[in-house]
């Protein structure tokens, strides 16, 4: 099988890096992958990005792209804070795929305007689809609480408080009238894929649960205290670690349950510091309760691996997730995950085996958690080892791989073979 993955970026972001895990698990297991991009970061021969051919029409298309990419914040009025995409614009890249020499097409995030919504449906190949968050069955939401991608976006079910335009019904409208043909969508976690089945416009389509990928070769544990040497960190401290507090902006983070939850064990943990990633440390420093580490931006694996051994634990406070890369990275690390019991965070988290999961929204159940995971030494040393034995026998390079070649090959077979019917149980759908 020669599949084309194709996503917007191929190393920056989430969903990016996901997508290339996928992509360079599929080359270490002997498959003859390609990605295809629109914005290359990478310096990877095996990525390709789009470069249309240049004539005037093509630079303004350029020069519009990324404008259209926010239009839909700028003209929907919505308490929902998460980005929105439209998907307006035809691009170059159905021509390109269909003219490649791919056996099958695997699409991932397509958001900022890679592709437009009738551009999906000119693809000519079998499609294969992992959804990293909601947009494919919702309008323009790529995350959303209200249930109008359960009913159908009609005018007498949208949200109070939304008002101009109803961009989510319109390109709702436009998905069901494009989409003709059910395309294979691949869930990261059992949640997202429960949302498919209960969805409108995707409840009868085939749906598989395969999780993200990450090398547990490269992700792997090292000594604490040589971690923190390498990154100045205190030797002793139980250090529990968290997303950048700046992703307070968005409600879906959590990080007001988490401050909430900090707030709960001020006192009760001795030695309790902690580890901010993703952001410096800023001007005005809030009042956390504890001393605080701000390491920034990391970007490469190697330091992000560093830090994630030098911890003692994870704490991820969402609200609303599928299956973040963070929690992976954690358990292959030999780390435990310190969670609330919603989206795709079980999926990650086996209660009091790989961590804690708390009870959903509840400041004072994590709270509980940090405190059950860090108090004792041998507990904590069983859940790590817990972890890392969990990151390799569901989230390694080689099982991701092995089920991804399994699922194109029978997505193939299917779309070639008048009357088939696809059968999940065929790749597998269990963690």
């Amino acid at each position: 099988m020669k599949p084309l993955i194709v996503n917007f970026r191929d190393i920056e972001g989430g969903a990016s890096r996901a997508a290339y895990r996928i992509h360079r698990a599929l080359l270490l297991a002997g498959v003859e992958s390609r990605m295809l991009v629109r914005q290359k970061d990478s310096d990877d021969w095996t990525v390709d990005c789009v470069n249309e051919k240049r004539n005037k029409l093509v630079e303004i298309r350029e020069l519009v792209r990324p404008m259209l990419g926010n239009l839909a914040n700028r003209l929907l009025k919505t308490q929902n804070r998460n980005f929105h995409s439209a998907a307006i614009l035809a691009s170059a890249l159905p021509r390109r795929i269909n003219g490649s020499g791919a056996d099958v097409v695997h699409l991932h995030w397509i958001g900022k305007e890679t592709m437009s919504i009738e551009d999906v449906a000119r693809i000519r190949k079998p499609v294969v689809w992992t959804l990293h968050d909601m947009w494919p069955f919702c309008g323009t939401e790529h995350y959303t609480t209200d249930m109008r991608w359960r009913e159908g976006y009609r005018r007498d079910n949208r949200p109070g408080g939304e008002g101009r335009l109803d961009l989510n019904r319109w390109a709702w409208n436009r998905k069901r009238k494009a989409w003709k043909h059910p395309m294979v969508m691949v869930s990261p976690s059992k949640w997202l894929a429960g949302c498919v089945r209960e969805s409108a416009l995707m409840r009868s389509w085939p749906v598989v649960t395969i999780p993200n990928a990450v090398d547990t070769d490269v992700w792997r544990p090292m000594d604490k205290r040589e971690a923190r040497k390498l990154l100045n960190l205190p030797p002793d401290a139980r250090l529990l670690m968290f997303g950048a507090i700046g992703g307070g902006r968005d409600p879906r983070k959590g990080m007001d349950l988490l401050l909430a939850a900090l707030d709960r064990l001020r006192g009760r943990i001795e030695g309790l510091e902690l580890v901010v990633v993703g952001q410096s440390e800023p001007g005005k420093q809030p009042d956390l309760g504890f001393r605080v580490h701000w390491m920034g931006h990391l970007h490469d694996d190697l330091s992000l691996r560093v830090l994630n051994c030098a911890a003692d634990a994870l704490l991820i406070p969402s609200r609303q997730d599928n299956l973040p890369n963070t929690g992976v990275e954690a358990l292959a690390c030999g780390r435990p995950v310190i969670a609330f019991d919603i989206g795709g965070l079980p999926d990650i988290v086996m209660h009091q085996d790989t961590g804690w999961l708390a009870k959903p929204l509840d400041p004072d159940d994590l709270a509980r958690g940090v405190k059950w995971t860090l108090a004792d030494p041998v507990r904590h040393a069983g859940l790590c080892e817990n972890a890392r034995t969990r990151a390799i026998a569901k989230f390694s390079y080689g099982i991701v791989a092995s089920r991804y070649k399994a699922l194109y090959e029978h997505a193939a077979e299917v779309a070639s073979t008048q009357g088939m019917t696809f059968d999940e149980r065929y790749c597998g759908t269990g963690f």
